[in-house]
């Protein structure tokens, strides 16, 4: 199994470490980006098209979420049977046949197993792409690495307020076999970028054996409470904030269209720039700074009518998504510095939380907004305390377990 092993040297070729960072960038804009994101502007049209009941259309949503948590479950052991780069590859082209079989309604059921499988592989990928890629990176320039390969959930995020509204006047079908043509482009771009260095395979058996003991320490315990109450955090403005924008606000839908590109703006350069901190600055500091950051913002949405504050909000907001991957993936390595095995596995642990609650929360802020009449302030309300909550955690553990990070790894020979 390719695995995150920073005791190994990074003997790779500038031109090879750029040519694997575009891999992983192009698995995240397929696997997270595209695969998920897309959907929220097909979502009306599928609607208004009578491929599916709004019921149906917001179910089948669902399904990429529950997808999403199985694959950050199975990414693992289906790399410890194949290998890290096999699995990627499988999971990209899976991604693209998903879309293509969109373009064909046959069923409920047909279309939910395929936003299930679409879920399932961008599970996989988030699972996998950093412990591929990152090994041959340099140690103090793996935040912006990591920042650069998710800033593919960002692009997918851009693509879904741009590309799709483009392609939806060619039609709703067209639009699926669209979407499948741009997966298919860029897997063929990325497809001999991933690296293949055999000094990076390690045995599987050790690995979990030393997850074991590391994995349900208290510091990780608090990692996976973290990253977890960020889902709670992130979900209410990114599912909901065009409909608060049109609705809530009676702004209308070509307005809200434009607040939902500011918020792909943020997606952009929010893994890129927070991965920029990370390296300069440490994990744990950067993590306290945009858990604040962002606490502030949800509660601005919830306390303001301003369009205009509401816009520069909606591209803060933004930037959180895919900027918290660089975060925690940093904060794991500081952790168990020189211990690729245990940062595989704790990343894995953290995914599957990040997941499960990233899920439930879907469904419990559903229920919420339909029980509180359709109130978005209040499902705002709630973000920012989860968020607010994450912070408190954080600097509780610190103060009364004497919580100290743990020193950077050892700088890896970039020659």
């Amino acid at each position: 199994m390719s695995s995150n092993s920073p005791n190994t040297t990074n003997t790779a070729a500038p031109s090879n470490v750029w040519r694997a960072i575009f891999a992983g960038l192009s698995a995240s804009l397929i696997g997270i980006g595209l695969a998920r994101f897309a959907y929220t502007p097909l979502l009306p049209v599928l609607i208004q098209s009578h491929w599916f009941s709004a019921s149906e259309a917001v179910y089948l949503g669902a399904a990429n979420l529950a997808g999403y948590l199985i694959g950050a479950v199975i990414g693992r052991p289906l790399a410890a049977r194949l290998n890290n780069v096999q699995v990627l590859r499988a999971m990209i082209v899976l991604v693209a046949l998903a879309f293509f079989a969109c373009a064909f309604p046959i069923s409920v059921s047909w279309f939910f197993v395929w936003r299930l499988l679409s879920g399932l592989a961008g599970g996989t990928i988030m699972v996998l792409v950093a412990a591929t890629v990152l090994p041959h990176v340099p140690e103090n320039r793996k935040g912006i690495a990591s920042g650069a390969i998710f800033l593919g959930v960002g692009l997918g995020v851009a693509a879904s307020g741009t590309v799709v509204p483009l392609l939806l006047l060619l039609g709703l079908r067209a639009t699926w076999i669209g979407l499948g043509i741009i997966c298919v482009i860029l897997t063929a771009a990325n497809w001999t970028g991933w690296p293949q260095n055999k000094e990076h395979e390690v045995n599987l058996q050790p690995v979990v054996n030393k997850a074991t003991r590391v994995e349900t320490s208290t510091s990780f315990l608090l990692i996976y409470l973290i990253y977890a109450l960020m889902a709670l955090g992130l979900v209410p403005a990114m599912v909901f904030l065009a409909d608060f924008v049109s609705r809530g606000l009676g702004a209308g839908t070509h307005l809200a269209s434009l607040f939902w590109i500011l918020y792909g703006v943020g997606a952009i350069v929010g893994a890129p720039s927070y991965g920029f901190f990370v390296d300069h600055f440490g994990a744990k500091p950067a993590i306290r700074v945009f858990l604040l950051l962002q606490a502030l913002a949800v509660m601005g949405l919830a306390a303001s009518s301003n369009h205009l504050f509401i816009a520069v909000l909606s591209i803060v907001i933004g930037t959180f998504p895919p900027g918290i991957v660089p975060l925690v993936l940093a904060w794991i390595r500081e952790k168990a510095p020189n211990d690729g095995a245990a940062q595989n596995v704790v990343w894995s642990k953290a995914t599957i939380f990040f997941a499960a609650f990233q899920a439930a929360a879907g469904y419990g802020y559903s229920a919420i907004f339909a029980q509180s009449d359709g109130d978005h302030r209040l499902l705002f309300e709630i973000g920012a305390a989860s968020l607010a909550l994450a912070l408190i955690a954080d600097i509780a553990f610190s103060i009364f377990r004497s919580d100290v990070p743990a020193k950077s790894a050892t700088k890896e020979d970039a020659s």
